[in-house]
């Protein structure tokens, strides 16, 4: 079966053969090798790569780093509750094409001046390969992913008004972020290829920490992400800490200039230091509070 056609990507002649693209990581960004595998399926697959994983972990900034490092132009495309997918093919504004038609405006006669192209449209006219991130789509109404199980997977959408089909001349590298917020329809995941990012284990996640902060010396990077994880661990806790938080955390130790003996935690004096940066809700709070309560005997 000839997919060149369907899928929109460019065909090539007899013999030839593309030109393989693979992400490698940046020095910014600590790419676990499954991570590495699962970017590099999805391109030779020429599926859209579906990542889901704890808030906080990466996802969005994925994206951002494979078009850096493949050097390729990003689209994104920030999903939200009241997002359709037809926003993201394309719409039409008839309210100004009426407006215009009572003002005698010659505009009207051509309706392609209405016609206002979303982010699929951008990433398949586009003038080379990009990366196309479609952010937290389990935010959206629960037919949003089914809704463009067709284009996402021909490359190609028809405009109705005009009458045009709108093909992708190059194949988008297509990024899905997804927080679990809801569950996908199974049509649409078996189109994808999936990887969940894990939280960092200690020693990646020192990684992290020295790529933002280099330089850090080991004995406070020691002591902070022993507290981190002590406190990501503790039973009963509403919402983890994510490594954007522990990130923002190291950010005010520093700028409190902290010693590593600071950031140790006894059970009389539960709440870890400038705890408002890893905890995020009431209830986290008053959990630590109760177990300093009870470290003390209940008095």
């Amino acid at each position: 079966m000839l997919r060149g056609s369907v899928l929109g990507s460019r065909t090539t002649s007899p013999g030839e053969r593309p030109r393989a693209m693979r992400f490698t990581g940046t020095d910014t960004y600590v790419a676990t090798e499954d991570l590495t595998v699962a970017v590099n399926a999805a391109i030779a697959l020429e599926r859209p790569l579906l990542v889901k994983g704890e808030p906080g972990t990466g996802k969005t900034e994925l994206a951002r780093q494979v078009s850096e490092n493949l050097g390729l132009p990003m689209i994104e495309w920030h999903v939200k509750s009241t997002t359709r997918a037809q926003q993201g093919l394309y719409e039409y504004d008839a309210v100004s094409r009426l407006r215009d038609s009572q003002l005698g405006d010659a505009r009207v006669h051509d309706i392609a001046n209405y016609i206002r192209r979303g982010k699929l449209w951008e990433a398949f006219t586009a003038d080379g390969k990009v990366v196309l991130l479609i952010d937290e789509i389990d935010k959206a109404d629960i037919e949003f992913p089914n809704d463009l199980l067709q284009e996402l997977d021909r490359m190609e959408f028809h405009v109705y008004e005009t009458g045009e089909t709108v093909r992708a001349v190059h194949r988008p590298i297509v990024i899905i972020t997804s927080n679990n917020e809801k569950e996908l329809p199974d049509a649409f995941l078996r189109r994808c290829f999936f990887h969940y990012i894990r939280f960092p284990d200690t020693e990646t996640l020192a990684r992290i920490v020295e790529v933002h902060f280099p330089g850090l010396k080991p004995a406070l990077i020691t002591a902070a992400l022993t507290a981190f994880y002590e406190i990501r661990e503790t039973p009963g806790l509403k919402k983890k800490p994510s490594t954007s938080e522990v990130l923002d955390w190291l950010k005010l130790i520093l700028a409190e200039d902290m010693a590593p003996e600071d950031l140790k935690r006894d059970g009389r004096n539960s709440l870890p230091k400038l705890y408002g940066a890893l905890l995020k809700n009431e209830q986290d709070v008053h959990l630590f509070e109760r177990l300093a309560f009870m470290a003390r005997g209940g008095r």
